[in-house]
């Protein structure tokens, strides 16, 4: 087995390339929507099939991972979301953007089951808990993203030019970072699961607490710079910040989330979440500036951050399921969350306009709060230190 330290910086390399890669394309989104003249409900389409791509790849990746090892299927869909990004760099017409768009939301969904397996295994082999600090690498990773958005805005590059520059770079190295030995054995099972195994009882809300984050952190990866330029009449140099700033206090928030899980417990952490997450999307959608715009995306990130982690450790104690099997089902939910987001908030802004549509985040932020007192398991999560 590797060193320690090298297994987390190769599965870091995996999150952070799946991050940047969706932070780039969602920073140029402005660009790309005035290029081909799209209104909000004709992105929202092209969002509902970057979702519908991801959505379909999820169980053939987990097949895959199980057949041919997780590492293996996680370089394959790094190299598909370079090729897909080379497609919408190119792509001439609308039609040809949507094909690209379904490829590359099939690649981002296929490699996050891939790597949340790889993550998994890594985890249960040198017994560390890892796995939230591999989340915020993902936040870290679609913050350098965006940032990258605005560079590329302030040198004058076309979105073209910016997706043809970072499809290649982003995977050599990503590559680098995740060439080491792992050994993995196929895994089959007998046993007859759902294709989306949804969650039931308890569990349901549990799904339903994790659904509103989610559903919250999608919206805001693909809306943030679209809402910073339309609502705040941000420049559109200073748009892809949103997401910046709302990916950096995700990443700060992930990073201590053991810590402030292990002192509060789920339940109290549950309430913060809510708080913070009702907080944060009262003050963007009543922000006079795109400067206090931001304000509340940072406290968004912060109430969103735990939300995910919280769930899962509410579904792994779950005392009449298998944890695999529960978290699985809260899974389906939390990260249908992250893809239906975006087109949910396209199609409700053609009827009550950009700030009208992100009032439903509120709505999901007081839910959260709601919901909150039924994460009753004050499991414990270990901070390790890399």
């Amino acid at each position: 087995m590797a060193n320690p330290r090298r297994l987390w910086l190769a599965i870091t390399a995996a999150f952070m390339v799946n991050g940047a890669f969706y932070g780039i394309w969602a920073a140029r989104i402005p660009a790309v929507a005035n290029e081909f003249t799209l209104g909000h409900n004709e992105l929202g389409i092209l969002l509902l099939l970057l979702a519908l791509g991801a959505i379909v790849c999820f169980p053939v990746a987990g097949r895959m991972a199980d057949r041919h090892g997780a590492p293996l299927v996680t370089r394959i869909l790094t190299l598909g979301k370079a090729v897909s990004m080379i497609g919408l760099a190119l792509s001439p017409n609308v039609e040809t953007l949507a094909i690209s768009l379904f490829i590359f939301g099939a690649s981002h969904g296929g490699m996050d089951v891939a790597m949340n397996a790889w993550a998994s295994d890594v985890e249960r082999v040198t017994k560390r808990t890892w796995m939230p600090s591999f989340h915020a690498m993902w936040s870290f990773g679609a913050g350098i993203g965006a940032i990258s958005g605005y560079l590329a805005v302030s040198a004058g590059l076309t979105y073209s030019t910016h997706f043809l520059i970072t499809s290649a770079v982003v995977p050599v190295i990503g590559f680098w970072g995740m060439q080491i030995p792992w050994g993995t054995t196929p895994k089959s099972s007998s046993e007859k699961t759902p294709l989306f195994p949804i969650p039931r009882g308890m569990l349901l809300i549990v799904g339903i607490f994790a659904l509103c984050t989610t559903l919250g952190e999608g919206a805001m990866a693909d809306w943030s710079a679209i809402y910073l330029i339309e609502v705040t009449l941000a420049e559109e140099r200073i748009a892809p910040m949103g997401l910046a700033v709302f990916s950096a206090t995700m990443v700060a928030m992930r990073l201590m989330g053991g810590l402030v899980i292990t002192a509060l417990g789920t339940t109290r952490a549950g309430i913060g979440s809510g708080l913070f997450a009702t907080l944060g999307t009262a003050t963007a959608i009543f922000a006079p500036s795109a400067m206090i715009a931001m304000v509340g995306f940072a406290l968004m990130g912060i109430g969103y951050a735990l939300a995910m982690p919280i769930a899962f450790s509410r579904a792994g104690n779950d005392p009449h399921i298998p944890p695999a099997q529960a978290i699985a089902s809260v899974a389906t939910l939390g990260y249908g969350g992250i893809l239906l987001g975006p087109p949910i908030i396209g199609f409700l802004s053609e009827i009550v306009g950009l700030r009208g549509a992100f009032s439903i985040l509120l709505i999901l932020a007081f839910v959260m709060l709601a919901l909150a007192p039924a994460i009753k398991t004050e499991a414990t999560v270990t901070a390790e230190v890399r």
